[in-house]
Order: structure tokens, then C-alpha cells, then sequence
């Protein structure tokens, strides 16, 4: 496989911790997490991204609610909430209010079923405080993982019967058999550890390749079903974040970087990024609810 393109920059934004990339319609969604920032990638590379809506609490990840044209299913703050086209939060749950550290929401993404999966970790990236939650179709959350420290993905295959899940401070992705009904998890089974760099966002392609952004070196990787490595792009950009696969056929790897940290930012660090890949991906799969108004609310996530 081979990348057809060299990366190009798309718009003019430089952000903080930029994640959470979707292809949804005809557009790529992506959040600047720490500012609550949902904004809309530009086709134009010498225009700024659109805001949609800012939230006063972190923002990871949203999936788009299925015959609601501009609703948003959002990991956000210390848990799932839905956002409506004015902006407004309304809360499902938010099962890390009362955790021992303080804890935010990061990566989150829904499966080809129509649920919505996100994972927890605390501010300071305190070891094993980290969770993945999960958001039934019926409003039910329940916390499926407990002891990641900062969990990112997760990615589905297309009949969403395989996850793959990063804990980034380990530098592990992990793969679980899901239960398509149910989503049910199976044993979990290591299938990369990186030697250096930590493996961020992830999205798979319709080979069933694994991509993902590794933070701390500028690239993204991609990954044969078996685990062995098939190809690296580079990127003008320390700290890839968040990816997808989305344009008009599929075949435009997105990425997201960030400059958090970095004593001296470079030009690109922060910027999004698109490179013509040989391989499609799918867009983004909507959150789908029983009841086609909303789920309903609960007070705490389920912790079995």
C-alpha cells in the first residue's frame, strides 16, 4: 500500500489538543479538547475552521445523532451528554464526577450497531484511573474497562465485531471480540506495543487495516490485520492526535496534531492534516437511539 500524496495542511488554525476527527456527510467534524471546541474542518487550506459549539468543559469526541440533523453525541466533561444545534449540553451521565482524582472524557467514537463508546482519564494522566464507558441505544451507560491510563480509540471494524483500544501511556493497542447485540467484550489480546511514541487516535479502512497517529513522533501508522507494520507517514507535526478516513471516496487520511506541551511549537504543530491514502475507510457511524427523540438520561454510569 501506498500513500498517493504528500500531507497537506487544511486551514489556517493552529490548536491546543486537536482529537476527535469524524467524517460525518460531506464535512470533517474535530474538537480542540481542553477549550470545549466542536469545529468543522475547511475545504479551503487558507480558511479557519467553522465552530459548531463550545461547551465550558473538555470536549474528545462526538458521534452524530442518527434523524437529527445537527445533534451530537459528546464525550465531554466527566461524562456523555448530547449537544443540539445551539450549542446546548444536556447531560446522560457523568460517572467520573466523584472519582478520587479529577477525570475529564477523552477519544470516543459509535459502532456500526449505533452505540457510542469513550474513555476516561484523569488530568494529570494519573496511572490506571482511566475507564471505557459505553452508551447503549437505550440511554444506558455502563463502564466496560476500568484501570487504562489514557485510553484512545476506540476503533471498530465495519461489522463491528473487533475494537481496538490504545492505552497511550503504555504504548499498547489492544483487540477485543465484541458481541454484535450485545457489546459485550471479549478477553482482551495485545496486538502492537511501540517501542517509542505513544499510539493516539485510530480508525480502521475497509481491508481491515488499523491506522494510528503515534504522539511524540510526527507519524501515522498503519497496520495489516495481523499486527505487522505495512507503511509510516511522516508529518511536519510532533504530536498526531486524532484521525479518520473520509472525503468523497473515502481515501483522505485526516489528522489532527496539537502543540500542548511543546516548549517551542513549530509551524505545523497543531494543524490538521490530509493525505491521499489507496485504501477507503467509512464515515463516521451515527449514534442510533431506541427512541428516536432522545435516550433517556440517567444519574451514574452502571459499575459492574
Amino acid at each position: 500500500m501506498t500513500a498517493t500524496s504528500t500531507p497537506m495542511v487544511l486551514g489556517t488554525d493552529r490548536l491546543e489538543l486537536g482529537e476527535g476527527i469524524r467524517w460525518t456527510d460531506d464535512h470533517a467534524v474535530l474538537t480542540d479538547i481542553l477549550s470545549g471546541r466542536l469545529l468543522a474542518a475547511p475545504d479551503d487550506p487558507t480558511a479557519p475552521h467553522t465552530p459548531i459549539a463550545r461547551l465550558p468543559c473538555p470536549l474528545g469526541a462526538v458521534a452524530p445523532v442518527e434523524g437529527r440533523p445537527g445533534h451530537w453525541i459528546a464525550a465531554a466533561g466527566t461524562g456523555v451528554c448530547r449537544v443540539d444545534p445551539a450549542g446546548r449540553a444536556e447531560w446522560i451521565a457523568r460517572p467520573e464526577d466523584d472519582a478520587p482524582v479529577p477525570m475529564r472524557m477523552n477519544d470516543g467514537v459509535a459502532d456500526p450497531q449505533g452505540r457510542f463508546w469513550a474513555g476516561s482519564m484523569a488530568h494529570d494522566a494519573t496511572g490506571d484511573a482511566g475507564s471505557l464507558y459505553r452508551l447503549d441505544r437505550d440511554g444506558r451507560v455502563t463502564r466496560v474497562l476500568r484501570d487504562i491510563t489514557v485510553p484512545n480509540g476506540p476503533a471498530f471494524t465495519a461489522d463491528g465485531t473487533l475494537m481496538y483500544l490504545a492505552d497511550s501511556a503504555r504504548g499498547v493497542i489492544r483487540r477485543y471480540r465484541v458481541d454484535p447485540a450485545s457489546g459485550d467484550l471479549g478477553t482482551p489480546e495485545p496486538f502492537v506495543t511501540l517501542a517509542s511514541g505513544s499510539p493516539d487516535g485510530m480508525t480502521t479502512d475497509t481491508e481491515g487495516g488499523l491506522w494510528t497517529a503515534v504522539w511524540g513522533l510526527g507519524q501515522v501508522h498503519r497496520y495489516h490485520p495481523d499486527g505487522a507494520l505495512d507503511r509510516i507517514i511522516d508529518l511536519p507535526a510532533a504530536q498526531p492526535a486524532g484521525l479518520c478516513l473520509g472525503g468523497t471516496d473515502g481515501r483522505t487520511l485526516l489528522v489532527t496534531s496539537a502543540h500542548i506541551g511543546l516548549p517551542a511549537p513549530g509551524p505545523f504543530d497543531g494543524a490538521v492534516f490530509a493525505v491521499r491514502v489507496d485504501v477507503p475507510g467509512t464515515p463516521a457511524s451515527p449514534y442510533r437511539p431506541t427512541v428516536p427523540s432522545a435516550p433517556a438520561p440517567t444519574d451514574r454510569a452502571d459499575t459492574p
